[in-house]
């Protein structure tokens, strides 16, 4: 069986500052199955000028006063860390500066998301590298040349375990925008692990992401589409995380489960017998007859002469009167 696919809620900053809400989420993603939560560390001095351009969805606030308003404090990233210890699920935070993984190593992350923005912030990556945790690095808004330098850096600097998240930054993104061929490419081109961060609505490219091979599954997550922030309205509601982690976990199992097509009829017996087809007697057949296709049928039950072995009794004889709809044996028959 193969290894089990790794799936994460991906919370971002919809706790909006607040850490009995992040520790809600925290809850409610462990008890929808997930393996892990993943937030953003976001230190705005450290990875932003005041001036720099804001997203469209920055309309209400600066991005400098929402990054204030969800920032977490060393000590409350720590509480995170316990609470994500004590619901049994992994701890995983996305970096956007150096700082930032200052941050996340006091607190002890297993693994970094490196966010798509950041794919060519070589100084992140390498000291991400230098940490020799494993590393998944998103591709949303990459070209095949920054992943290639990407994945030569952090290969350089001692990062032994990475995987390639397929995505694009589209927030929703169409499914025709999901780029699921790219997942076998990837493969192709680095000889690594795949995942995808899905960002379209609802659950189908995931499900084929899995079947094309993804090991890593990243989804939004949200309490309520209702809640304050941008990725709360294309982010699945608990109900709906655990029924789309409960499919992913059946199609592993249906993937990874070697069935026997020989053996599996023998389990199928009975059901051949009901739905299966016998040899019966399309007419009354008279003694002596001989036996021609247009004295036969086929009808359920397969408990009889099975309809493939009709050539067999073709040309034969009838030892006896055969009544119509009788089911033809070969005693019958000379």
């Amino acid at each position: 069986m193969q290894k089990k696919l790794f799936i994460i809620a991906e919370i971002g900053n919809l706790h909006v500052g607040s850490l009995g809400l992040a520790k809600c989420f925290i809850r409610e993603a462990a008890h929808c199955g997930a393996d892990a939560v993943k937030f953003q560390t976001h230190i705005f001095e450290a990875e932003s000028l005041p001036d720099a351009p804001a997203p469209g969805y920055f309309r209400e606030e600066s991005r400098k006063e929402y990054f204030e308003k969800t920032a977490f404090t060393q000590d409350q990233w720590r509480d995170l860390k316990k609470c994500t210890k004590e619901c049994k699920i992994e701890f995983m935070s996305s970096v956007f500066s150096l700082e930032a993984v200052d941050i996340l190593e006091e607190v002890g992350v297993k693994r970094y998301k490196i966010p798509s923005g950041e794919v060519t912030n070589l100084p992140l990556l390498e000291k991400i590298a230098s940490t020799k945790n494993p590393v998944l690095l998103s591709s949303g808004m990459s070209t095949w040349k920054e992943l290639d330098k990407a994945i030569e850096t952090l290969k350089i600097n001692g990062c032994r375990d990475i995987t390639i998240l397929q995505s694009t930054s589209i927030y929703p993104c169409p499914p025709q925008k999901a780029g699921l061929n790219i997942i076998q490419e990837i493969k192709k081109r680095y000889g690594l692990k795949v995942g995808f961060s899905d960002h379209t609505l609802g659950i189908s490219a995931s499900i084929a992401a899995i079947v094309l091979g993804a090991e890593v599954i990243e989804k939004h997550f949200t309490l309520s589409r209702k809640m304050y922030g941008s990725d709360a309205k294309h982010s699945l509601e608990p109900e709906e995380f655990k029924l789309f982690i409960k499919e992913i976990r059946d199609i592993e199992k249906a993937i990874s489960s070697e069935v026997n097509k020989d053996e599996l009829a023998k389990d199928l017996v009975e059901m051949k017998v009901i739905f299966e087809k016998s040899i019966v007697a399309r007419k009354n057949i008279p003694k002596g007859a001989i036996i021609t296709i247009d004295d036969i049928t086929f009808k359920k039950p397969g408990d009889g002469i099975r309809a493939d072995k009709y050539k067999e009794i073709l040309g034969k004889i009838s030892k006896i009167d055969i009544n119509q709809d009788t089911k033809i044996r070969k005693e019958m028959l000379k």
